[in-house]
């Protein structure tokens, strides 16, 4: 199965929703402590609506899987993203808000994408949530733990 890896768009904004609401369904069986715990996810409307228009926000898709969304396929994940100015010592830095996936591949992926994109751009580091699997996908970058709830990628050679 191939991916397909592009920059969000806020036509992209209803799926990743459904994308979301359908993990919380399988997380969380009553429907009250599903809405309890979207207030606070990070993947929240309003969240979403800033992230998107900075154009740093990249989703991955099954191009072989058809979707009721897209002709462009299955959604497979996503990260929402923002380059951050002077965050501890550094010029640049990519902070990675959220990352959402649906398969290790799609897990994988965004997270060498996020990091290649750094490197692209001349960023020195890119932030990731220190959620689970993530470790797994960016060891041969040597991540560090910036945070406990944060893990931190040099992307520059100093």
């Amino acid at each position: 199965m191939s991916l397909f890896c592009r920059v969000i768009q806020p036509a992209d904004l209803e799926e990743i929703m459904a994308f979301e609401n359908k993990k919380m369904i399988e997380a969380y069986a009553d429907e009250m402590e599903r809405n309890i715990q979207s207030w606070n996810a990070r993947w929240r409307k309003e969240a979403l609506d800033h992230y998107l228009p900075l154009g740093w926000s990249f989703l991955a898709r099954h191009e072989d899987t058809p979707s009721e969304f897209s002709e462009e396929g299955l959604l497979a994940g996503y990260f929402i993203a923002q380059p951050m100015l002077f965050l501890d010592g550094q010029t640049q830095s990519l902070w990675i808000e959220h990352l959402s996936y649906a398969s290790l591949k799609a897990r994988d992926e965004l997270c060498e994408l996020g990091y290649k994109l750094a490197r692209e751009k001349h960023f020195q580091r890119v932030f990731f949530p220190n959620s689970s699997g993530i470790m797994n996908s960016v060891r041969l970058f040597k991540p560090e733990t910036w945070q406990p709830q944060v893990i931190c990628l040099k992307t520059t050679k100093a």
